[in-house]
């Protein structure tokens, strides 16, 4: 057991460029004024990953006065400059390159992250999630090497869950991910991307695997207001409350599944994503 409870904020999806500002208010002064031991940030950052989008995220960010690890989104990719995205996709991260995947060990609490964009995919739909081989051993070695008695919190963009058929899944190699966190005993997997919180036990092979997403910081709503998850262990239970302006109690809040179909309306400043269909290898983000 904790001597005290650990609070964790899980934000996602702010999408700078199109974020409410309001929302990321509220978010900072409920991180004064509770300060949690620490702040998750599941990924796109940004809309479009443009310069001006990643100066605003940055500034953000790296003014929260607590810890913080950041996840790479698909929408923090180079979107207009192929070149870039192929030769130095992680450039733009530059001003908060130690935030990125950073693990994170709090009080009887890890968060671990696993890495689920990549700069290319071998499918149309380069907007999905994908656990390489490599990604999976190293979120698996630092599992491993936590303390005795650390419980854990995987922290990926996507969430792990296969959904639909070989060329369409949410995210790739999802469910073998999910299989092998259940054989650790990890106390949930955090995510992003949706834009609607949730908090559903997924089955695998090994048992059950808690997977909690957050909702949006942006003006690209789904079904739910803009909202960010605030996580409490207490050494023996984890909960998790949906924060929302609108006072929209959790129960509510949170979507029953993960929809097939993971990607919230357009509106209308948004252009229509280019093709790219290069294929190379992926290394590391490091």
């Amino acid at each position: 057991m904790t001597s005290e409870p650990t609070r964790l904020f899980h934000l996602s999806d702010i999408h700078f460029g199109l974020e409410d500002r309001a929302a990321l208010a509220w978010v900072k002064r409920e991180i004064a004024a509770k300060r949690p031991h620490a702040v998750a940030i599941t990924g796109d950052h940004t809309m479009r990953a443009r310069h001006r989008e990643w100066d605003a995220a940055t500034a953000w960010i790296t003014s929260l006065d607590v810890p913080v690890t950041i996840s790479i989104g698909n929408h923090d990719m180079p979107y207009f400059n192929p070149v870039e995205r192929f030769l130095t996709p992680y450039k733009r991260f530059e001003g908060m390159k130690a935030l990125v995947e950073r693990e994170l060990l709090l009080p009887g609490l890890a968060i671990v992250p696993l890495k689920t964009v990549r700069r290319w995919q071998p499918r149309f739909n380069w907007s999905k999630g994908w656990v390489t081989d490599q990604a999976l051993a190293e979120c698996l070695a630092a599992l491993d090497a936590l303390p005795a008695g650390t419980r854990a919190l995987v922290a990926v963009h996507h969430p792990l869950r296969e959904v639909g058929t070989h060329g369409t899944a949410l995210t790739r190699h999802g469910e073998q991910a999910l299989t092998s966190l259940a054989q650790r005993g990890v106390l949930g997997v955090l995510s992003g991307h949706v834009h609607d919180p949730f908090d559903i036990a997924e089955p695998t092979s090994a048992g059950d695997v808690r997977m909690i997403g957050a909702g949006t910081l942006s003006k690209r709503l789904r079904s739910t207001p803009p909202s960010f998850n605030e996580l409490v262990w207490d050494g023996a239970s984890l909960t998790v409350t949906a924060r929302n302006l609108e006072h929209v109690p959790t129960s509510d809040m949170q979507i029953e599944d993960v929809p097939a179909n993971a990607l919230p309306p357009r509106t209308e400043a948004e252009p229509v994503a280019p093709v790219n269909r290069v294929p190379e290898v992926d290394p590391p983000v490091h």
